[in-house]
């Protein structure tokens, strides 16, 4: 096959050794074809291409320019009798027979069959893996094993699969999914001290954090919703969960409404106002049964200064 130096096809040319787009190339080995682009301002490298070019515009664009078409349909089939008279009536010159013979004589002989697996698109990114292990793809973050964070990779994008690579390794793999801003993470790939946190799902994070308080869940809930990654959210909460042990339900349930007071959503935030007492004193309301009473109405008193 031989293509222009077109930007799509060809990354760099060159006389001797010309880059192919990689997508291309992986299209041209699918169907068992070799790519060979012409040269730059070398039109007779693709001859064949710049008649045919010529030969279009004499015998279509030629006689058409003078008519009006009312609908695409009129105008193709237009073309179609013109093309009709051009391959299969009309010989070539030089040679005596149609380009119609010329197809079924030495073209058709030729061809091989198509591959028995359909060619599936391609597509390659160079991505930079995160801090925290994870490529973002299309706004999902695809996870690789934790020693490549900081690292360049390739992805090799398919419409249902995610494989990365790492100096031509393949490094992982993932079924592909929407761009929901979520995470797709193996156990694997995660360090020890995250690993540590794979069977803490978000029910149960919620539903330990609600069995101290509603404050203390409306906190967790609003740090498992604003943290980019889940990990960072569950140690966060489960941090918050395990306060109970030294400090008791009540005074963390009372510095989790300080907390939502405030407009903090950290566990170390929490933390220090346990060790500085500041539970002891809420501003929030409660109703008659002393829990907290929360509500978008109610803002605290911080909210007018």
């Amino acid at each position: 096959m031989v293509p222009d130096n077109t930007r799509t096809a060809v990354i760099k040319a060159c006389l001797y050794e010309p880059q192919v787009n990689r997508t291309y190339t992986e299209m041209a080995a699918h169907y068992g074809i070799g790519i060979l682009p012409a040269r730059p301002r070398k039109p007779r490298d693709k001859a064949k291409v710049e008649a045919c070019v010529l030969i279009m515009e004499r015998w279509i664009l030629g006689r058409l320019r003078n008519r009006r078409f009312h609908s695409l349909g009129e105008l193709n089939e237009a073309i179609r009798g013109l093309l009709v008279r051009l391959n299969d009536e009309r010989p070539i010159r030089r040679l005596g027979v149609t380009r119609r013979q010329l197809l079924e004589d030495l073209d058709r002989p030729a061809l091989r069959p198509l591959p028995a697996e359909p060619y599936v698109f391609v597509e390659w990114r160079a991505r930079r893996v995160g801090i925290d292990y994870h490529v973002d793809i299309d706004k999902h973050y695809y996870s690789v094993p934790h020693r490549f964070a900081r690292t360049e990779v390739e992805v090799r994008l398919t419409g249902r699969t995610v494989e990365v690579f790492a100096k031509g390794e393949r490094i992982a793999a993932h079924l592909r999914s929407s761009g929901n801003g979520k995470h797709t993470t193996v156990q694997e790939h995660m360090p020890s001290s995250h690993r540590r946190y794979a069977n803490w799902t978000l029910d149960r994070i919620r539903k330990d954090a609600a069995l101290i308080g509603p404050s203390t869940a409306a906190l967790c809930d609003l740090i498992l919703e604003h943290r980019p990654h889940p990990e960072q959210g569950f140690r966060a909460c489960l941090g918050i969960v395990r306060l109970v042990k030294p400090f008791g339900m009540a005074r963390v349930e009372a510095a989790a409404t300080r907390a939502l007071d405030i407009g903090t959503r950290t566990y170390g935030s929490v933390r220090s106002i346990l060790d500085n007492n500041l539970d002891r004193h809420t501003d929030r309301p409660r109703g008659p049964d002393g829990v907290t009473i929360l509500h978008p109405n109610i803002r605290g008193p911080r909210y007018y200064h």
